[in-house]
């Protein structure tokens, strides 16, 4: 049996597949949250009936997406789901599909965890090590050739294409009946045993920072990029997306942060709030701004990487957080 993986780009609202698998997590936003509108605007209400964590719900979709229907998984609410909780999450969909709609061909579902902070590369390759865990388990649906993820931010799926090259460089698993016999998921496994499940225990560094549209490429490729070259996972609050407390999820996170790379361009009074806490906390900080942006005055003494573009950016926190985990490895 053979069965592919892909990063795709594409809007779910217009990607064909058998079966749509979203996340529930005990509260509507995002893509779900559009599709259960959708579907109220047709007059199926879902939402009294959107699944617990750990339980499941298969729906028609009635058109509202191209796929014939729509899996909702149940999962912690938004500061509880973490990179073990999306293995769990992709697992959790094969097995549902396997028990409820063994037929099912293909299956799209979309990356989780970098929209509300989590470290983007972390939380896609705990989406890849779960839906394997269930592959190798043999815990999928009988048919089922292609599984999609579907990202509608062309840089975000280039990136996911990227890292599942150097998981499954043809994306493709080849699994048999007879567990006897060798697979191709071995080596596609090899180096995700650890993802999700002692994630938390990695080193970490939390980036205070506007989460808006202009700061993407200066986060993407000039302070991700970085972090995890130095070896931390690399997280930031998004405020929109969180429905529970957002402060004590920032403050939990800066809390067990071995550092905090905070950007003071532009002054943003919750970038400075979340430095002060850092510093309040005894956390260490390296603080970044524009070249020609004024510093205000509680942290003109601080030491400060100015970086004049986004290129520039990178190599000094580069050098920079290279040397403090070489630091912290004595």
């Amino acid at each position: 049996m053979t069965v592919a993986i892909e990063a795709v780009h594409g809007d779910v609202f217009a990607y064909r597949a058998d079966v749509l698998a979203l996340k529930f997590a005990q509260h509507l936003f995002g893509v779900d949250q559009q599709v259960v509108s959708q579907l109220v605007r047709r007059g199926t209400d879902l939402r009294t009936r959107l699944p617990s964590v750990g339980k499941t719900l298969l729906v028609q979709s009635e058109n509202v997406v191209p796929t014939r229907e729509l899996l909702f998984v149940g999962v912690e609410p938004l500061g509880r789901f973490d990179y073990e909780s999306i293995r769990v999450f992709a697992r959790h969909v094969l097995l549902a599909l396997q028990e409820q709609r063994p037929a099912t061909e293909h299956v799209a579902i979309t990356l989780h965890g970098p929209g509300f902070g989590l470290d983007e590369a972390e939380a896609f390759r705990a989406e890849i090590a779960g839906l394997l865990d269930a592959i190798e388990e043999g815990r999928l649906p009988g048919q089922l050739r292609r599984i999609s993820i579907v990202e509608r931010d062309r840089d975000t799926s280039r990136r996911m294409q990227q890292i599942l090259e150097t998981i499954l460089p043809h994306g493709i698993i080849e699994t048999s009946d007879d567990r006897s016999q060798p697979s191709s998921i071995g080596s596609a496994r090899s180096g995700l045993d650890s993802v999700g499940r002692d994630s938390r225990s990695k080193p970490l560094v939390f980036v205070a920072m506007p989460f808006a549209e202009e700061y993407a490429d200066r986060f993407h490729y000039g302070i991700s990029g970085a972090v995890n070259a130095a070896g931390f996972l690399c997280e930031r609050a998004d405020m929109a997306s969180f429905t529970g407390d957002v402060i004590a999820w920032v403050k939990d996170r800066i809390d067990n942060a071995a550092l905090v790379v905070a950007d003071l361009t532009s002054a943003n009074p919750n970038v400075y709030l979340e430095v002060g806490y850092a510093w309040g906390r005894g956390v260490n900080t390296v603080l970044l701004v524009a070249h020609g942006d004024e510093l205000k005055f509680d942290v003109r003494t601080q030491r400060c990487l100015s970086f004049r573009s986004i290129r520039h950016l990178e190599e000094l926190l580069t050098a920079e957080l290279t040397s403090l985990r070489a630091q912290m490895s004595r």
